[in-house]
């Protein structure tokens, strides 16, 4: 972990996103007073296929082509 204050973080900004990406905290403080924490992004939270199994690329309409008489209808138009 490395502590900063605010304008020692404005001078090294570039370098932070690589500090916090190899896997090191970076805390910048404010006179002193830690008031931000840099950490690597990861994908928590992030569930790819969450709907996998429920909806398939056949059930996914074709935005791009016309409505039929029947669609149509169905919206009231």
């Amino acid at each position: 972990m490395v502590q900063m204050n605010v304008s020692e973080a404005k001078a090294k900004l570039s370098q932070l996103p690589a500090a916090a990406e190899s896997g090191e905290e970076v805390i910048i403080a404010r006179n002193g007073v830690p008031a931000a924490r840099l950490v690597p992004m990861t994908a928590t939270g992030v569930r790819l296929g969450l709907l996998e199994g429920v909806v398939s690329p056949d059930s996914i309409p074709d935005f791009s082509e016309p409505m039929t008489r029947d669609e149509l209808a169905e919206w009231g138009a």
